[in-house]
């Protein structure tokens, strides 16, 4: 491993945590007097899949937001729905004026299981229930686990979202979307970063004026079925962590901690929330002034404060292999070469194989 690395609280760093290749990094951080400088969510060992502070995260991610572009609503006569019926009743408003309904980036096959499916499993699962698949009281073939990739299924199917999703890559999603093509955008809470301005440039995607007056970031309406209503999925932030081949007390150890310091200090979380890269774990250093923040950083803060109860992200909780089941059965079912049950039946076996 490199002395410093750039990781994940879990999920796609589940093998570094699981071998423990990761220094434990809160007696440091009690050294220094750091530890109630951050947030207590973000120093909550839960969170993170090796048990003890193996990084320290950049904040917390809300993995899914649905965008919204009120302009288009309002053009066709619309407003934000509440309800998945309102939004369903949508569709063919926003065909007939040329728009498709939600825009996605599901050629990467990540995006869907990250930013979409991780919150659908949540409301049909509740707050645990990735703890209790974890536990053996549940598991892949749970009723509540088939609904959710079935309703994936359902937004296919009444066209909210179009197959040409699956066409859509990551880099382009945020064009279409800023250019008007879509009144709808499903991504996580770090995709705002991308319509604002440039640093180097002083282009932004999408104007400032338009932010404030035309983009709205607001929850995946209430779904038939569910049992948590308004609940979106979250995790930890990335973050960097240290190896734990380190000799403690070494002069390698209080230079790869000098890094970390700075890596998750205040120049650099400031300058994360200033470009919209990510909201800050710090409580304490950091400068919100609206004067300086751009409109879709702000509504990004009142996201925040306005979310519903917290839900886990599938791949912050479960290894490599189940995720890949996962994410690539949600693209079979797009292309309809798989059934919600086999794909239910692949997680399960890859859950079972992993264990």
């Amino acid at each position: 491993m490199p002395d410093v690395f750039y990781m994940w609280p879990g999920g796609r760093s589940t093998a570094i945590h699981t071998a423990k290749l990761a220094k434990d990094l809160k007696p440091l951080l009690e050294k220094d007097g750091l530890l109630n400088k951050y947030s207590a969510a973000a120093m909550d060992t839960k969170g993170q899949a090796a048990g003890y502070i193996a990084e320290i995260p950049f904040g917390i991610t809300t993995t899914h937001v649905l965008y919204v572009n009120t302009d288009i609503l309002k053009e066709c006569g619309l407003s934000i729905p509440k309800t998945y019926d309102e939004l369903k009743a949508q569709v063919s408003v926003l065909k007939a004026k040329g728009y498709e309904t939600v825009l996605m980036a599901n050629m990467d096959d990540w995006v869907m299981q990250s930013c979409l499916f991780s919150m659908v499993i949540g409301r049909f699962g509740g707050s645990d229930w990735a703890e209790r698949i974890m536990a053996g009281k549940e598991d892949f073939n749970a009723e509540f686990v088939q609904k959710s990739v079935q309703f994936i299924k359902t937004l296919y199917d009444d066209g909210v979202l179009a197959s040409s999703t699956l066409a859509t890559s990551y880099g382009d999603v945020v064009g279409l979307f800023a250019s008007g093509k879509g009144a709808y955008m499903i991504d996580g809470d770090w995709r705002a970063g991308a319509f604002m301005t440039d640093q180097s440039t002083g282009q932004a995607l999408i104007s400032p004026a338009k932010q404030k007056s035309s983009i709205e970031l607001v929850t995946f309406p209430s779904i038939p079925g569910e049992v948590l209503s308004g609940s979106n999925s979250s995790t930890l932030g990335v973050g960097y962590g240290m190896s734990a081949s380190i000799p403690e007390g070494s002069a390698k150890e209080e230079a790869a901690w000098r890094l970390i310091k700075w890596l998750s200090g205040v120049e650099m979380q400031q300058r994360r929330l200033d470009t919209g890269a990510s909201f800050p774990s710090l409580v304490e250093g950091i400068v919100f002034d609206d004067s300086k923040m751009e409109p879709i950083s702000i509504k990004r803060a009142q996201f925040y404060q306005a979310a519903g109860a917290v839900t886990p992200v599938f791949d912050s909780v479960f290894p490599a292999d189940v995720q890949v089941a996962c994410n690539v059965g949600l693209q079979q079912l797009g292309l309809g070469k798989k059934t919600a049950q086999q794909i239910c039946d692949d997680m399960q076996k890859a859950w079972k194989a992993s264990k």
